[in-house]
């Protein structure tokens, strides 16, 4: 049997969606096929490598250029991408507005890096608030939620929600210092917020497809805290207990709201936590790589399963 045959049978028997098979048949046949999510992927990255290249001169020939000049142009790029950005987007809406084009979530995502390169030369120079760098990074938190709801970028809301967090580290560390538990403690409170926040934003009709933003995060940042707690040497059984609630949560919304990212959150950090228990007093090689292996083979093949079950159903 060919593997356009094997193909045909699988999608009778349910094993393939119609829109799998049309896209490995489209593969098999040799018809082209998209390339969009690898060329969007590069294009961020380029602008990455731009910005950092742009900072790295900057730092590097600033006593020749002076600094009037470097400030001057990180000013003039900022200014020219914001305005572009708000000549050619439509105007504001509370509900998901699609993007006129693809340039300008390149050119909003160049703006919002050279804001933090301005920023961080600006004080590395002029000192101007004396290396307080909780209130910039509160600034260019603030700046990019702004950005991201203005012109319905989730991509530069996880820029936001990423400098927030950065916030909240170095606030940790000039009030408490820095200690793990603090950390943690503080990664609890910021996941808290961050989720409390998306959700009610989503009840209140804010972009309401941004909540899957918010939760990811949240999700990520609460269960590395609560993980991290079960490596500790005193109170792990506790920690183990809220992972284990907050994985029992993850799975419940992933299932009821179609979401398999916070399945395999659930799955994921879950089998973490529970290997840290059983292997906490083995300290045989052979016995430890006979368990990785084994359970790592098996947490595979159930999420390969479960992902394929999500893709199956509507």
């Amino acid at each position: 049997m060919t593997v356009l045959g094997r193909l045909d049978r699988w999608r009778d028997q349910g094993a393939l969606t119609p829109e799998q098979h049309a896209l490995l048949d489209g593969l098999v046949r040799g018809n082209p096929c998209s390339v969009f999510l690898h060329l969007n992927f590069l294009l961020y990255a380029g602008v990455l490598a731009f910005v950092g290249g742009l900072g790295w001169t900057a730092e590097a020939y600033s006593q020749q250029l002076g600094d009037l000049v470097v400030v001057a142009g990180l000013t003039l790029l900022l200014a020219a991408c914001l305005g572009y950005c708000f000549a050619k987007a439509p105007p504001y809406s509370g509900a998901e507005t699609p993007s006129p084009n693809l340039v300008l979530d390149y050119v909003l995502y160049l703006g919002s890096l050279t804001w933090s390169a301005e920023l961080t030369y600006l004080e590395k120079r002029f000192h101007l608030l004396s290396g307080q760098w909780d209130l910039y990074l509160l600034a260019t938190a603030l700046f990019f939620f702004a950005l991201a709801y203005r012109f319905d970028n989730r991509f530069v809301l996880s820029l936001a929600l990423s400098t927030l967090a950065g916030w909240f580290g170095v606030t940790i560390a000039q009030t408490t210092g820095y200690g793990e538990a603090s950390y943690r403690q503080f990664a609890i409170l910021y996941s808290l917020v961050v989720g409390v926040a998306g959700i009610a934003l989503q009840s209140w009709g804010i972009k309401r497809h941004f909540l899957g933003t918010y939760l990811n995060i949240a999700a990520n940042v609460l269960m590395m805290a609560l993980l991290s707690g079960v490596f500790t040497r005193e109170g792990y059984l506790l920690w183990l207990l809220l992972l284990v609630l907050a994985c029992g949560a993850s799975l419940w919304y992933g299932v009821t709201q179609r979401q398999f990212s916070f399945v395999a959150y659930a799955a994921l950090y879950g089998y973490a936590g529970v290997s840290a228990i059983l292997i906490r007093n083995l300290h045989d090689a052979s016995a430890l790589l006979t368990y990785f292996v084994v359970t790592g083979v098996t947490m595979v093949v159930v999420l390969v399963v479960l992902a394929r079950r999500f893709g199956r159903e509507p």
